[in-house]
């Protein structure tokens, strides 16, 4: 490592709207410093809150405990943010020192029992502290989330949990390391562009463009996304080129070499298991969802139960279908495959509906997808404008800044999207934040969109599929719950919200993709000019539940392995010996074990549950599409995309972040509990 400069700018307030990290200034070596004078600071604020001798007061313990850690904070997000998003090999280097610092950081305060003790009273007290809701809710809160933590266990059971806290965060970064390793390792290279026959000019352009990166010059290179399949599945006409890539997707992690992680994710489960049971709990599932709105495992088992036999049934008549397609249709027909399901769904949905969803790239240009599609519906429901800012620099060339401005003209925040693949981006999207708003520390929200759409050659248009709209419009609603959170506390910003209600708020969204005054404007062909024709969209629209069987399928797969490894006690955990032996066995009995029907992710690729946020909880998706399901109701029956009901939409749901009850807020917004039939309805489920 290089000399450190004398001045760190991530230890300087940023010069910079918003407070944006200076990251032009930023260096590799500037992060190790910057974190550890950040931690020691810290420290001395958390041990002049427990050590002093005056009573605990909502003013001396919660309100200096908010107040706390402002500048960790700072250089947390700012490097959480690159690691993500450019982890070039300097700063996985960085990432992987740090996550053992991180979590002893985190555990000695998490763990402190004198700070336990002042929270303890203070929730003991606090019908009698006269506090306001949201102060309330940050005694309950924290007491809660120290208690889950285990502030409340002796010394030596405080020793073990921090030795497991501290192992599990080198695992994860290692599963995330391999996993990044072997996703460029396996990227699918191509000698002939007549191997990939029934990609657009486009597709091949960006192909082209990735080998050119690697040296490849003359070739082809498709690389790989983070879920089973690959969206080029469901065009390419070369049968041994899709087996090549779902080969190699599906490969991932598992090849015996240096970055398999079936070692690392088994160790990963048995140390879960250990420290819920450490911690009073039978199962890391049930350690995990206690402190969930789904509050245990067997109400999530039984509703992943209860929808896996219809969308099996479902898949299962999917499945005969495309069958009777290639024996009808070819000169040598053959048993479907995992990699055939795509392309022969796609030509179905042809025959059946007249859509090739392939052929509709040129309508969904991505500049105009982003202004007159995502950035539009926001104007039209809460009024935010949006205006780029190419003056505020950002962590990667590719990642664009855009002020946002609410209706009366003030600055609400910033919000960055970062559209493209590249080798040092982690796979799949996300957002996060890179600012947090909050009253205390008078801070506005910086929010960021990370997709992985490859990137075409200079000059060539991003023509994005119809998955990729989608994928934009979904993470867009989480940079607007984060955008529109406005509290006084951190503890409660951003989507700062129970795991299992994360994604209601992003669902939502994508019901403006096909909402009438929304694509007129922004699904236009980017050559011609024209609107995507009427029929075009109605059959869109009859298309809602087509496919629904294999696309619920895939997805409870993979919510199901994630139960089934995180509801392992510490001894079963233990007798785990073989990864693929244990996924067979998980899917066999949910009855979701069809080898053409692979789950969304595999264990070893499973970044959500290994090595994300997501352990015990990805069942959040489908938990929290009954409450989004739910919601398009409402909307639909009240007028849709009008300023009043995203007023309301904004007051009652995404401007609260974590200040409320996530249930409670949802029965104020709706007056009622969700009801499931809107979800049965729209995955098909309810024949």
């Amino acid at each position: 490592m290089t000399d450190v400069p004398a001045f760190n700018p991530l230890l300087a307030p940023s010069p910079l709207p918003y407070g944006v990290p200076d990251y032009a200034a930023i260096e590799p070596e500037h992060y190790l410093p910057a974190f550890a004078e950040a931690f020691a600071a810290h420290r001395e604020e958390i041990e002049a809150i427990a050590s002093q001798p005056e009573p605990p007061t909502f003013d001396n313990t919660m309100l200096a405990l908010e107040r706390s850690g402002a500048q960790l904070e700072r250089v947390v997000l700012a490097f959480f943010t690159v690691s993500s998003a450019d982890a070039t090999p300097a700063i996985q280097a960085i990432d992987e020192q740090l996550a053992p610092l991180m979590s002893a950081h985190t555990d000695a305060i998490q763990l402190d029992g004198r700070l336990y003790a002042r929270v303890s009273t203070l929730h003991e007290r606090l019908d009698d502290l006269a506090l306001d809701a949201e102060s309330r809710r940050l005694v309950e809160r924290h007491f809660r989330e120290m208690t889950h933590a285990g502030a409340a266990l002796d010394d030596s059971a405080k020793v073990r949990l921090t030795e497991l806290n501290r192992r599990l965060s080198e695992l994860t970064t290692l599963f995330e390391k391999n996993l990044l390793a072997d996703t460029n390792a396996l990227a699918v290279v191509f000698d002939d562009a007549a191997e990939l026959d029934g990609l657009t000019e486009g597709e091949l352009s960006a192909a082209a463009e990735a080998a050119k990166e690697r040296g490849l010059d003359g070739r082809w290179l498709i690389t790989l996304t983070l879920f089973s399949g690959h969206p080029y599945l469901s065009q390419l006409r070369s049968r041994a080129s899709r087996e090549r890539i779902m080969t190699a997707s599906r490969g991932r992690a598992s090849r015996g070499d240096e970055h398999d992680n079936g070692d690392v994710l088994r160790e990963i489960a048995r140390l879960r298991a250990e420290r819920a049971e450490l911690l009073g709990y039978p199962s890391h599932a049930a350690y995990v969802t206690a402190d969930q709105t789904a509050a245990t495992p067997e109400a999530v088992h039984a509703l992943l139960r209860e929808l896996a036999a219809p969308a099996a049934r479902n898949a299962r008549a999917e499945k005969a279908a495309l069958q009777r397609l290639i024996d009808e249709t070819e000169p040598e027909p053959y048993a479907l495959a995992a990699h055939d399901w795509a392309y022969w769904t796609e030509k179905v949905r042809t025959a059946e509906y007249e859509i090739d969803t392939a052929a509709l790239r040129p309508w969904f240009e991505a500049e105009r997808v982003l202004r007159d599609g995502v950035f539009r519906a926001a104007t039209l429901l809460y009024g935010i404008t949006f205006r780029e800012r190419a003056d505020i620099p950002s962590y990667h060339p590719d990642a664009r800044t855009f002020e946002v401005l609410d209706e009366d003209g003030s600055a609400l925040g910033l919000y960055v999207l970062d559209l493209y693949t590249r080798n040092t981006k982690r796979g799949g999207a996300w957002m996060n934040s890179i600012v947090k708003q909050s009253a205390l520390r008078g801070t506005r929200p910086v929010v960021v969109n990370n997709l992985n759409v490859p990137k075409p050659a200079h000059g060539d248009p991003t023509l994005l599929t119809l998955d990729q709209v989608t994928t934009l419009f979904h993470e867009f609603g989480h940079a607007l719950h984060g955008l529109f959170a406005t509290v006084t506390y951190p503890h409660f910003a951003a989507t700062a919200v129970h795991r299992d209600f994360v994604e209601f708020p992003s669902q939502v969204n994508e019901m403006w993709i096909l909402w009438p005054e929304v694509l007129a404007e922004y699904a236009v062909h980017h050559e011609t000019g024209e609107p995507l024709p009427a029929d075009v969209v109605e059959r869109l629209r009859a298309t809602e539940t087509f496919n629904q069987g294999f696309a619920t399928s895939e997805y409870l797969a993979a919510a199901w392995l994630d139960q089934a490894w995180h509801s392992l006690s510490r001894d079963e955990a233990e007798a785990v010996a073989d990864v693929a032996a244990f996924e067979a066995a998980a899917l066999a009995d949910i009855g979701l074990d069809d080898p053409a029907l692979p789950p969304r992710y595999s264990s070893t690729y499973f970044a959500h549950v290994f090595s994300g946020g997501y352990s015990a909880g990805y069942y959040s998706y489908i938990w929290a599409e009954v409450l989004d399901a739910d919601t398009v109701e409402w909307f639909r029956a009240n007028g849709g995309l009008t300023r009043a009901n995203g007023d309301r939409f904004r007051e009652s749901l995404l401007g609260v972040g974590g200040s409320r009850d996530p249930l409670e807020a949802y029965r104020d917004f709706r007056g009622r509990d969700a009801e499931i039939t809107p979800l049965l309805k729209r995955r098909g489920l309810d024949a």
